[in-house]
């Protein structure tokens, strides 16, 4: 899914974590890492960049896994910047780590041949959209509903918490929690305003409803384990 984006300052360097799920700006993510690539990435980020500045890209796999001998074929080209909030170093020399979403970003090429991945990225825009206000007030109008006829289908309350009051927060913040396929969370991600973004979500959850209402078992599986953060 193509869009066109005003691009900001460009970054060679940034080292890029494949994953198979979406991080959005705002929204706080747990990893363990065990591949020695990655180990030697967070290791190269504690050791050698100043707090403030420890950073990585993610972006989601298009083709491959995760790990194994398959491993990632090519992945999308628009991702989420990765700010290292809190690092636990184990034993055996693997990690658990909590990144926050920071810029969105646009890879340009990738190198491959280091300990890790480097990319050459560009920093994308964001910008409220038209109407953003009101495409607010209808997505937080919706995801009431949408929370209300979860929580009745898994006999208990689920997606609680408050939404950022921002439009580009709320949007974000409403990607990562709602029922959404992987294509449906990249396409979220690579939209360049709030507005648009919300409006789309709208859709999303108005179509997850009536699958609700359609087949009550489906959606009642899961529930995203991400969490907001206002950092």
């Amino acid at each position: 899914m193509d869009h066109d984006a005003s691009l900001t300052i460009v970054s060679v360097g940034l080292p890029i974590f494949p994953l198979g799920t979406v991080l959005y700006p705002g929204v706080t993510m747990p990893l363990h890492i065990f591949e020695d690539r990655y180990r030697s990435l967070v290791s190269t980020l504690i050791s050698e960049v100043a707090e403030p500045e420890r950073a990585f890209g993610i972006v989601a796999i298009r083709e491959g896994f995760e790990v194994g001998s398959r491993g990632v074929h090519s992945v999308q080209r628009v991702g989420c910047e990765a700010r290292l909030l809190a690092v636990d170093e184990l034993d055996d020399g693997r990690f658990d780590i909590e990144v926050v979403g920071g810029r969105r970003l646009r890879i340009d090429a990738l190198d491959p041949s280091g300990e890790y991945i480097v990319g050459e990225i560009a920093w994308l825009e964001e910008a409220d959209g038209r109407d953003a206000a009101v495409a607010a007030a209808a997505a937080r109008t919706t995801f009431e509903l949408y929370r209300e006829e979860l929580s009745e289908l898994r006999h208990e309350a689920v997606l609680v918490g408050d939404l950022p009051e921002d439009p580009a927060g709320l949007s974000y913040s409403l990607a990562s929690t709602c029922l959404l396929t992987l294509e449906e969370r990249q396409n979220l991600l690579e939209i360049d305003d709030a507005a648009s973004r919300l409006r789309m979500l709208t859709v999303l959850m108005r179509q997850e409803m009536q699958a609700m209402r359609a087949i009550p078992s489906l959606p009642a599986t899961e529930v995203a384990r991400t969490g907001w953060s206002p950092n």
